[in-house]
C-alpha cells in the first residue's frame, strides 16, 4: 500500500507539475522506438477481453531522443500503416505499425520527430505556447491543433510548415487553462468536432463545440454538453467507421489511481443545445493495463473489424509510461 501511495502520489505531481524536455527541432529527424509487450490484465495472462474491446496487442514504448513522450492525441489513417501522435511540448511523432501474421500489433518502425512551429514560422519552445492537447486530420490532408493554457486553433498544412490561425468558438478563451479542448475529431465535409476537458456550464456535463466550415477557412460555431459522471473527463475523440463516436474518459486519484472509460455515442445526439450521453464500452483500471490515456483513433481492420487505438501521455515522468494498445470493438 506504500507503494501504490508513492507511485500515485508522484503521478499525481507530476500531472499538475509536468517535466519539460528539451524543444524537439523542426527538421524531422529519425527515431528509435523501442517496444516491449504490453501484459493487458497483469494477474490473468490469458485474458483477451474487457467489455466489449478485445485485446489486439499492446506496447510500452521508449526512444532515443529525450522529447520523446507526452503524447496527447493519435491518428491512424484507415489502411493502418502511418500512425501520428503530437505531445503537449509541441513534438510531432510519425511511425509506421508493425503487425505479426495474426493481426497483433508487435511494434513501431520508420519513426521521425519534429516540432510544430508557430505563426512565425519558428519552432514552438515554451510549454504555455506549445501545449497542444487535441488535433484532427481536415479532409484535405491539414491538421487543425487545438492548444490550452493559450486556448486557441491553429491549422497546419503539414507538421512541418507554418500555421495559419483559426478563429474558434467565442467562448474558447474561457476554458481553465489546465482544462482545454482534449477530444476532437475532422468529419468527412470538414466538420469538426471538439470537447473541452473541464469548462462546464452545466452540472455534471462539459462543453462541446460544432465547427461548420463556410468555406473560406472559417467555422459557424455552435455549442452542445457532454454528460459526465464524477471523476470522468474527456480526453479524447474519434470518428467510428460505423460514423458513431467513440471517446476516452479519465479519472485520477490517489487510492485508485488512474482509471479510464471507453465510450461510445451516435452521431445524431450531436445537436445545438443538446446534451450527449455516452454508453460504455469497457472501463480500464488495474489490474489490466492502463495509464494516462489521452489519445484515440479508429480504423478497420482486414476483416473489416472495427480498431481502437489508444495511447498515454507520460507526462515526461519516469514513474508513467508511453504506452499503445491495439483493441477490436465487439458486435
Amino acid at each position: 500500500m506504500a507503494n501504490r501511495f508513492l507511485l500515485t502520489l508522484c503521478l499525481l505531481v507530476a500531472a499538475c507539475a509536468g517535466v519539460s524536455p528539451p524543444p524537439a527541432v523542426a527538421q524531422e529527424q529519425p527515431v528509435t522506438i523501442e517496444s516491449s509487450a504490453l501484459t493487458f490484465k497483469i494477474d490473468e495472462p490469458k485474458a483477451t477481453r474487457v467489455g466489449r474491446l478485445i485485446w489486439r496487442g499492446g506496447l510500452e514504448m521508449r526512444a532515443n531522443l529525450r522529447n520523446f513522450g507526452g503524447l496527447s492525441d493519435l491518428h491512424v489513417t484507415p489502411d493502418n500503416r502511418t500512425l501520428t501522435s503530437i505531445s503537449d511540448e509541441g513534438a510531432w511523432l510519425v511511425a509506421t505499425p508493425r503487425f505479426d501474421a495474426n493481426g497483433t500489433l508487435v511494434g513501431l518502425g520508420d519513426a521521425r520527430m519534429g516540432q510544430l512551429r508557430g505563426l512565425d514560422g519558428k519552432p514552438i519552445e515554451t510549454k504555455p505556447e506549445a501545449d497542444v492537447e487535441a488535433f484532427a486530420r481536415l479532409p484535405d490532408g491539414s491538421w487543425l491543433v487545438a492548444f490550452e493554457r493559450r486556448h486557441r486553433l491553429w491549422r497546419y498544412p503539414s507538421l512541418t510548415e507554418t500555421p495559419i490561425p483559426v478563429e474558434g468558438p467565442a467562448d474558447i478563451g474561457r476554458q481553465p487553462d489546465n482544462g482545454g479542448i482534449e477530444a476532437m475529431a475532422a468529419l468527412a465535409d470538414g466538420t469538426v468536432i471538439a470537447i473541452s476537458e473541464e469548462y462546464s456550464q452545466q452540472p455534471e456535463t462539459v462543453v462541446g463545440w460544432i465547427g461548420k466550415p463556410d468555406g473560406s477557412g472559417r467555422y459557424t460555431w455552435s455549442s452542445f454538453s457532454y454528460a459526465t459522471l464524477p471523476d470522468y473527463r474527456p480526453t479524447a475523440l474519434a470518428l467510428l467507421p460505423d460514423g458513431s463516436f467513440a471517446t476516452l474518459e479519465r479519472a485520477f486519484d490517489m487510492v485508485r489511481g488512474v482509471r479510464v472509460r471507453v465510450m461510445r455515442f451516435d452521431a445524431a445526439e450531436l445537436k445545438p443545445d443538446a446534451t450527449v450521453r455516452p454508453e460504455e464500452l469497457a472501463r480500464l483500471a488495474s489490474p489490466y493495463a492502463v495509464d494516462n490515456l489521452e489519445g484515440l483513433a479508429a480504423t478497420r481492420g482486414a476483416r473489416g473489424e472495427t480498431l481502437l487505438w489508444l495511447i498515454s501521455d507520460d507526462n515526461f515522468n519516469p514513474l508513467q509510461r508511453n504506452i499503445l494498445m491495439l483493441f477490436e470493438l465487439a458486435p
